[in-house]
């Protein structure tokens, strides 16, 4: 839908966006193009969409899938996306009236081998892929709109890591495909977007690094929150081990004495997990 038809269409009944809701709606026929294409959906998957809004993604996603599972918390928009699935007589899109982070497992569990595409609410952002990363059965890949400088920051590497990137690049492989104009929503994000891509979703590098999920987030949740001061400060403070033991360990795993967290690698921060874990 172009943003006049888009306007027409919520006009027609009566509803307004959502500014609580971060609903800003696709308008740029180029962008969703550009969407579907990069998401390469084939007939025989199933794919999750957080927030679908008027379902201009929805329906072109349902061209494609075998299956589109639609999650939308605005009751009044999923009444009218109901209404407009039933008119256009779409078989293939299942509609979910819910909060995308109250969802029960079940719903995760039921449609297993999943894909997720969506244009997203940005306040949502960080919430939503820890969720679907850390949370539940995780899909097979994930494509979001979501904030420019967002997307930059998750696909950061050390010396300029954060808590967001490596809590994304412990779990899969983020890149961002493409950018995308304040101007291509309706009505118009104070900021640019970006669509980007997390491949190769697993939980692999915990289990071959011998770590338990919770172990690792604990310490680099504590060692992000004081990122400005080094890192064996901050591990002498959450740990039993001693700072000469801690100064051994980095310089087992080749990280230097007065590092910072923000200049450690994914592959780092796993090793000196599992060595804490061992020496504790």
């Amino acid at each position: 839908m172009l943003a006049t038809e888009i306007k027409k269409f919520l006009n027609e009944y009566d509803i307004r966006p959502n500014k609580l809701l971060g609903q800003h709606f696709l308008v740029d026929q180029n962008i969703l193009r550009k969407i579907i294409k990069a998401a390469a959906i084939k007939n025989t998957d199933t794919v999750l969409e957080i927030g679908p809004g008027t379902g201009t993604l929805t329906f072109e996603l349902a061209e494609h899938a075998g299956k589109v599972v639609a999650i939308e918390k605005d009751q009044a928009l999923a009444e009218i996306l109901k209404k407009e699935i039933e008119k256009r007589g779409i078989t293939n899109i299942e509609l979910i009236l819910g909060d995308i982070l109250k969802i029960p497992l079940g719903i995760f569990a039921r449609i297993c081998l999943y894909r997720v595409v969506a244009n997203i609410p940005y306040y949502l952002t960080a919430r939503l892929i820890r969720k679907l990363l850390g949370e539940v059965p995780q899909p097979n890949d994930i494509l979001f709109t979501m904030q420019k400088e967002v997307a930059e920051r998750i696909v950061s590497k050390p010396p300029r890591m954060n808590l967001l990137a490596l809590a994304v690049q412990i779990y899969g492989t983020p890149k961002i495909l493409f950018k995308i104009p304040r101007n291509a929503f309706w009505p118009a994000p104070e900021v640019d977007g970006a669509l980007i891509a997390i491949n190769d979703i697993s939980k692999k590098n915990f289990l071959d690094g011998g770590v338990l999920e919770s172990d690792f987030f604990k310490i680099v949740r504590t060692a992000f929150q004081t990122k400005r001061k080094i890192l064996l400060n901050s591990l002498a403070r959450q740990t039993s081990i001693n700072k000469p033991s801690l100064e051994i360990i980095l310089a087992s795993l080749g990280i230097a004495p007065l590092a910072r967290p923000e200049e450690l690698s994914v592959r780092q921060w796993i090793s000196l997990v599992a060595r804490l874990g061992k020496n504790s």
